[in-house]
């Protein structure tokens, strides 16, 4: 199933990442340019990496300039994550352009590629949870109730999963259709946010 091959190419770019543990370190994919693999591989990195970058800028002892540095990398990785989903929906609108629509398909209330965006949040969450159910200097009381909020992620892999690949069935059975809405984030466009607007008249 579609779910569980993106699920372990997600595990695949934590693990990786983690054995550095930096988010300045050098990004290698492993899979071919222009396949879904290699998409999946990129979205899951800049999920990583931002993930991480929301650590460091809670840092109680961060100084300002470093923190303004830090929120306009998490603000770039948010347009990269965003042109990733677009880049995934494409990859489903292509796959499936041929199909067949039936008379009464419907349209479902979020694509396929931020159904997987969701997946992929989650598989950090998933490994980050996990290492708090292993942490050698935590309490008994931590240690169980990061445990049972694993259990309760693990399921909610396997109820997202399984909404992934039912919506793709009903996709490629022409019972769904796709329809998708390119980004219209305003903050970054100097026209449709007034303080950058205001910047470029001054």
């Amino acid at each position: 199933m579609f779910s569980k091959e993106a699920f372990r190419i997600f595990e695949e770019s934590i693990n990786r990442y983690h054995v550095i543990d930096r988010v300045d370190q050098t990004f290698e994919n492993p899979y071919p340019s222009g396949t879904i693999e290699h998409l999946l591989y990129r979205k899951n990195w800049i999920d990583t990496v931002q993930w991480h970058y929301e650590d460091l800028i809670r840092d109680p002892d961060i100084e300002p300039g470093a923190a303004l540095k830090l929120k306009r990398k998490i603000d770039a990785s948010n347009q990269d994550r965003t042109d990733l989903v677009e880049y995934i929906d494409s990859y489903f609108l292509q796959k499936y352009k041929g199909v067949k629509i039936l008379e009464d398909a419907t349209i479902n209330t979020e694509s396929p590629a931020w159904a997987i965006d969701r997946l992929s949040i989650l598989a950090l969450k998933i490994y980050h949870m996990k290492e708090e159910t292993e942490r050698e200097d935590a309490s008994e009381d931590h240690l169980k109730a990061c445990g049972q909020k694993l259990s309760v992620l693990m399921e909610q892999k396997k109820d997202l999963s399984a909404a992934i690949d039912q919506l793709l069935a009903d996709i490629e059975a022409g019972r769904k259709y796709m329809k998708v809405y390119k980004q219209m984030k305003m903050y970054n466009d100097d026209e449709l946010n007034p303080v950058l607007r205001g910047q470029k008249q001054g």
